[in-house]
């Protein structure tokens, strides 16, 4: 999950500035060390940057301001950014100051992220071949990563919803063939492919609803198959590590996409409704449902972000307000009840949700609670988008009929976080999914554009 907000943004161009200025044997100005304490809330109004007594032995830090002026900047970008900044440096006619803003970019990220690990944070992250993840059972109380040292821990933390969101699942049971094949230590390569096959029908029984967990799992048979005359165990690992990587990556480019295409929906004082979590929690990184909330924040627009508190589990309250609150996203949590009302106050102008499983026609399997939503909008008029990635749309299945719908513990509803809720020994339905028809969508947000009704044909290239 990539989390920028203003705040960062300003902080991060004030260091930068400093870092600049001290490389270059140059000594900070009054406004510059008082930017530096926080006291100018301004990056680029410095007077060292902009003119006075060092303006001419300071003709590079000037135009590195220009091209600053000319580019918005997140963390988690930081290569992207340095090559953006070369070019509008270069393109004014400054020197390669390359090493000084690779070095300044480095240590600021480094800085920040020590001091607060939102700024550029994942659901999941696979380092020196572990695997570990944020326990989502835990926040927004806690935020607490955890290592998935064996299948069956990746398995148990699919199914209690450790992590959860379709394509965070898909991603996580990738590199849970991984953590598989290692605890299996196979000595040869047969036994590693049939580890990485075995691991991948284990972890295929931990939900049925989230296609991408299957979707993903197709892929790393895939390439367990296509690797097994590779030569070694070692050389197999990485085929399956790569394999792996391409899952996660592609994603997490899927998502800024389907930012990009959805931004535009969202106008400047709009009142945006979504349901569950469909952000960097749920898809390693930026999100299906807030990508576009995050573009258009990230562009400037004001708008108001309205969060279903989504029973039983509450993911809207717990984690999609803790994203959009340290996003610097305005955002108000409600009942999943008052969505009604809200959009008869008029205080609702667009749906954005994402999706789990979607059918060729159209049909949208998603949290609980998306099929009542998209009926309210429609009484009241109001469009209402699912962004979900290529990975989500399962075009074996005609019509929503076919999604089968994960049917969980019913003490989900009856109890939450240990706390009785209702009368000991009363039954609870807890489907963990409803299918909204397609005939109440307005359009999907991939990562290819926005598709259009009538479904049947726009979903003919997926």
């Amino acid at each position: 999950m990539t989390i920028c907000y203003r705040k960062t943004y300003c902080e991060y161009l004030r260091r930068y500035e400093t870092r600049l200025f001290r490389r270059n044997g140059l000594a900070c100005t009054a406004s510059q060390q008082e930017s530096a304490n926080g006291k100018n809330h301004n990056p680029l109004a410095h007077s060292n940057l902009s003119g006075g007594p060092e303006e001419d032995r300071t003709p590079d830090l000037r135009i590195a301001n220009a091209a600053l002026s000319q580019l918005s900047y997140r963390p988690a970008d930081s290569d992207l950014y340095y090559q953006k900044f070369a070019k509008q440096v270069k393109q004014r006619g400054g020197i390669d100051m390359g090493c000084v803003c690779r070095s300044a970019l480095d240590s600021m990220a480094e800085t920040h992220a020590a001091k607060d690990e939102t700024v550029a944070l994942q659901a999941l992250k696979w380092h020196d071949g572990a695997l570990r993840i944020i326990d989502q059972t835990l926040l927004p109380g806690e935020l607490r990563w955890i290592e998935l040292r064996t299948r069956a821990d990746v398995w148990e933390a699919i199914k209690v919803l450790r992590i959860r969101g379709a394509p965070a699942i898909g991603v996580c049971a990738a590199f849970g063939v991984l953590v598989g094949l290692k605890e299996r230590a196979p000595k040869n390569l047969d036994a590693a492919v049939a580890a990485a096959l075995e691991t991948a029908d284990y972890l295929a029984t931990a939900r049925p609803t989230a296609v991408n967990l299957f979707w993903a799992l197709d892929h790393m048979r895939t390439a367990a198959r296509d690797a097994r005359n590779v030569g070694s165990v070692a050389v197999f690992e990485r085929c399956l590590e790569d394999a792996a990587r391409a899952i996660c990556d592609g994603e997490i480019a899927a998502c800024r996409a389907i930012g990009d295409h959805g931004a535009p929906l969202i106008r400047e004082g709009c009142g945006v409704l979504t349901h569950c979590n469909a952000g960097g929690l749920a898809t390693v990184e930026y999100g299906t449902a807030l990508a576009p909330i995050y573009r258009a924040h990230e562009a400037g627009r004001r708008f108001h972000v309205f969060a279903d508190e989504t029973r039983p589990l509450l993911q809207g309250s717990r984690l999609t307000a803790w994203e959009l609150m340290h996003g610097g996203v305005a955002v108000t949590v409600i009942c999943d009840n008052m969505a009604a009302q809200v959009m008869r106050e008029g205080k609702v102008d667009l749906v954005i949700v994402g999706a789990d499983r979607i059918a060729a026609n159209g049909d949208t399997a998603n949290k609980i609670g998306t099929y009542g939503v998209a009926v309210l909008a429609r009484a009241h008029s109001i469009p209402f988008y699912v962004a979900a990635p290529a990975s989500t749309f399962d075009l074996s299945l005609r019509t929503g009929d076919a999604i089968p719908i994960e049917q969980r513990d019913p003490a989900e509803v009856t109890h939450f976080h240990g706390v009785v809720s209702a009368p000991e020994g009363v039954e609870a339905y807890n489907p963990a999914f409803d299918v909204t028809p397609a005939e109440y969508i307005a359009g999907f947000i991939t990562e290819k554009g926005i598709l259009h009704p009538p479904f049947d044909e726009a979903l003919g290239g997926y």
